[in-house]
């Protein structure tokens, strides 16, 4: 994987550990996402005004081949979380009405959830799952018991953000489904990372991020939503789109509607998303199907060795419970802060050291520019850190 270092523009002082924060994107791809803000530039009446429309079909017909669904219903938000936020307001919520998730997800998509359901009078209910996690079937039934005959709406991550853990979202949309409980899956981290087929998934809703695991530019996202509930799903932001649905106006198709409503914000740039076919190609060329397992074998290799200083048990039941990011646990740091901040400032090396549910613990994400230098870089550090 050394060779793909050059590709990318990150900086070569910087052992980079982080991709799961924002991401990171290759210098052609980049240069792709440069070319349509040029390609706009020169004449944006005619981009935005004519062309708009079929530019992103194009990219949305890439986007659905790599993901295992139909163009028609994806729609490109800027990132995950607006996606959440979308599926959120869209709900009809009564009061007692309740949403169940986890408590490994995301701290701003708990926000979303617990912000419209304090104004709605709904509960945001968190079920724990205990660390190591156990089978995909134990991790079911433990989700499970947070049901009720309120919970409307199942929310989960496909891999935790928090604690990196692959949970069964298929599984859990299956059995949902045929308990008539709506889905949302907030696949952040997920296109990209693990081989992804959103029909195999089964979800009513899954948001996704591009600028992550699958190396688009940054405000590149997925919102999917079975053809069979995008009548629910409501505009975020109101805008032309929307209008077309008035009384007296022309009357859209469903997943017509549902593209114009939701891809339509008013004048914005859309070339992170016009970019994402040529991401898509960049892993095609790299042979990224191989990439993904080196880069598993590296972060496996990570966080043993970092379970060798600290002494300290693994967060998962075994190697197939993450993919290309991981947490190994720290032992407890006064000022962990500090400690992420004499990781970088003294040696350079970029990773979030994260505290959850009482205990610390660092998050290795290893993509295709990372090599063994780097995962040795790093464990020097954490010698002389720890």
């Amino acid at each position: 994987m050394m060779h793909l270092k050059e590709l990318f523009l990150l900086d070569p002082e910087v052992v980079f550990l982080n991709h799961g924060s924002f991401g990171a994107c290759p210098k052609e791809v980049f240069e792709a996402y440069q070319e349509w803000q040029r390609r706009l530039e020169r004449q944006p009446v005619h981009f935005l005004g004519t062309e708009f429309a079929e530019h992103m079909r194009a990219a949305r017909a890439a986007l659905g081949g790599y993901l295992g669904a139909e163009a028609d219903d994806l729609v490109f938000v800027p990132n995950a979380t607006y996606g959440v936020n979308v599926i959120a307001r869209s709900l009809d919520l009564q009061p007692g009405d309740e949403i169940l998730t986890s408590d490994h997800e995301y701290g701003a998509c708990d926000r979303t959830w617990t912000f419209v359901c304090r104004k709605r009078g709904a509960t945001y209910r968190k079920q724990p799952i205990p660390y190591p996690a156990g089978t995909a079937v134990e991790i079911l039934e433990q989700i499970w018991q947070g049901v009720t005959e309120r919970t409307r709406l199942i929310f989960l991550s496909h891999i935790t953000s928090p604690t990196a853990m692959t949970l069964p979202a298929a599984e859990i949309c299956a059995r949902a489904r045929h308990a008539g409980i709506l889905t949302l899956i907030d696949g952040a981290h997920a296109p990209g990372q693990i081989a992804l087929d959103l029909q195999s998934v089964g979800a009513d809703f899954y948001t996704g991020n591009c600028h992550k695991w699958m190396l688009a530019p940054k405000g590149a996202a997925f919102l999917y939503a079975r053809r069979e509930v995008q009548e629910m799903v409501k505009p975020l932001v109101v805008s032309w789109g929307w209008e077309l649905d008035l009384p007296g106006s022309l009357k859209l198709p469903g997943s017509l509607r549902f593209i114009e409503e939701q891809e339509w914000r008013g004048t914005d740039d859309p070339s992170a998303c016009l970019a994402v076919p040529a991401a898509i190609d960049f892993m095609r060329q790299h042979d990224w199907e191989s990439v993904r397992p080196a880069c598993h074998a590296l972060v496996r290799q990570a966080i043993s060795r970092i379970q060798e200083l600290t002494g300290l048990p693994s967060a998962y039941q075994d190697e197939h419970s993450y993919h290309m990011m991981a947490i190994a646990e720290l032992p407890h740091q006064p000022d962990l802060p500090a400690f992420k901040a004499r990781l970088y400032e003294e040696h350079r090396v970029e990773a979030p050291c994260i505290e959850w549910n009482g205990g610390h613990f660092i998050r290795i994400s290893v993509q295709g520019y990372n090599d063994q230098r780097d995962i040795d870089k790093l464990i020097e550090a954490m010698r002389k850190l720890l």
